[in-house]
């Protein structure tokens, strides 16, 4: 019998083959097979999701994901147009509350970039993020974890772009984890069955 290769797709309990870190928990094999990888579009959505990924800088993901629900009611569902209306008392608020992450940066960082986005046009940050999704044709497949990267040079450049324009806590990680997370590119392994079983799910505006 062979060893397993370090990195490469597992079976889960249903004996289909998932990427490892997407069977560590039950909350992650849920978000791996419903959510990670799927096209997500809308204003509102995208800037969740952007917010999510900076307050997850220097955590881990499954720790923002199980106060996800919390963080959407904190900031009120993350609709641009109300957390651009928030007030010092809101902040304040969000400063003292335990569901979330009370680091003063990147709670600053999300109010500050809800009001550059509030004067955006309607559709301009979805279609400027999915403006550097590259060709899925010339991206090679992962097969194991190693494969994946952390950066990239369409990541660079979104990043680039966004702090160009005034957003915040927007540096290439993020920006990539984003990309991942967002369905700009897919990160499944090749013997991923969420690879291979495409069902996008958007959460609109």
């Amino acid at each position: 019998m062979s060893e397993p290769v370090p990195g490469a797709a597992l079976p889960g309990p249903d004996g289909k083959l998932r990427c490892p870190w997407g069977l560590s928990t039950e909350d992650y094999l849920a978000y791996h097979d419903e959510e990670w990888g799927r096209p997500v579009h809308g204003d509102d959505a995208l800037f969740e999701r952007l917010s999510l990924e900076a307050f997850q800088s220097g955590l881990s993901w499954i720790t923002i994901l199980r106060r996800r629900e919390t963080f959407r009611a904190a900031f009120s569902g993350f609709k641009i147009a109300d957390v651009a209306a928030f007030t010092d008392t809101d902040r304040e608020r969000l400063l003292a509350d335990p569901g979330i992450i009370r680091n003063r940066a990147k709670v600053d960082a999300t109010l500050a970039n809800a009001r550059v986005l509030a004067q955006w046009s309607p559709g301009e940050l979805d279609a400027l993020i999915w403006s550097f999704a590259p060709s899925a044709a010339d991206r090679p497949v992962p097969k194991v974890l190693g494969d994946v990267a952390a950066i990239t040079d369409e990541s660079k450049a979104l990043s680039k772009e966004l702090k160009k324009r005034g957003l915040r806590f927007v540096g290439p990680t993020t920006a990539y984890a984003l990309m991942q997370a967002c369905g700009l590119v897919d990160d499944h392994l090749a013997d991923c069955t969420a690879r291979t079983t495409k069902k996008p799910r958007s959460r609109r505006s």
